[in-house]
């Protein structure tokens, strides 16, 4: 990959690493995205006593790690591999896979056009990390419009970089959720709530998670509002008026997540 960040990591900040050497009570890395060493001391390797480090790790692996304590002054990076949980694992494998995505666009269309790939990267790169921090975030907001690659690259180049990008990476779907608090005195209480969820859960693409106390949130992704909305209210509508039906009480409070 082209792609390095400059200075050293923030403390927390979660770095892809490759295992260069292995000792009886430490691991040395090369932190890829910096270019840097750092060491992972065997406490933070796994919890719990380890009795070989290397059913741990192996020279030349990848794997994910958590930024303990960077000293500047030295120039020294300590991390952890323990610290690390799947989910942040997985979120920055995908991460770098999205990278190399995007630079191998960057590669297609140098050599389409008989250009040095190195010297695309850095000119586009360059602009682009004035506000971004990968270039796919950047690739993905041409997606969603937001940007033209106009601002970037040379005007010879734009049409081929966002055809490209559009060929390659998909818009980001969107979630919109909201809560619903549910409750009866019924003596067939259980089964009416079962019925009202069971309603609302027959339009696609509507997940239902109970939350406690009586509380469902309803959440939909989609690729846009105007087919999630719809989703949403008449999954809502569909629970809270059974209930209602069926002597119960219901109400829906419409929430928002972000992007996903």
């Amino acid at each position: 990959m082209f792609y390095k960040k400059t200075g050293l990591p923030e403390e927390s900040e979660i770095v892809m690493c490759t295992v260069t050497n292995i000792q009886y009570s430490s691991v040395f890395v090369n932190i890829d995205d910096y270019g840097i060493s750092g060491m992972i001391h065997i406490s933070e390797i796994a919890a719990g006593r380890i009795r070989n480090i290397r059913d741990y790790v192996k020279e030349s692996k990848k794997i994910a790690c958590k930024v303990l304590r960077v000293n500047e002054a030295r120039g020294q990076v300590d991390l952890s591999l323990r610290r690390v949980n799947d989910s942040q694992r997985k979120q920055k494998v995908n991460e770098i896979k999205l990278e190399q995505k995007a630079e191998a666009i960057i590669e297609y269309i140098a050599k389409q056009n008989k250009l040095d790939t190195k010297k695309v990267y850095d000119d586009l790169s360059v602009k682009l990390f004035k506000d971004y921090d990968y270039v796919h975030h950047a690739f993905e907001d041409v997606i969603e419009g937001h940007i033209s690659m106009s601002d970037y690259v040379d005007k010879k180049l734009v049409a081929q970089f966002e055809e490209l990008i559009k060929q390659r990476f998909t818009p980001k779907d969107i979630e919109i959720s909201g809560i619903a608090k549910l409750s009866t005195y019924e003596g067939n209480g259980i089964e009416v709530i079962k019925e009202a969820l069971g309603s609302a859960e027959k339009i696609k693409g509507v997940k239902i998670t109970y939350f406690g106390g009586g509380k469902y949130m309803f959440s939909v992704q989609a690729p846009d509002y105007k087919e999630a909305e719809p989703k949403l209210k008449e999954s809502s509508e569909l629970a809270v008026n059974y209930m209602l039906k069926h002597k119960g009480q219901a109400e829906f409070k419409r929430t928002e997540k972000n992007k996903k």
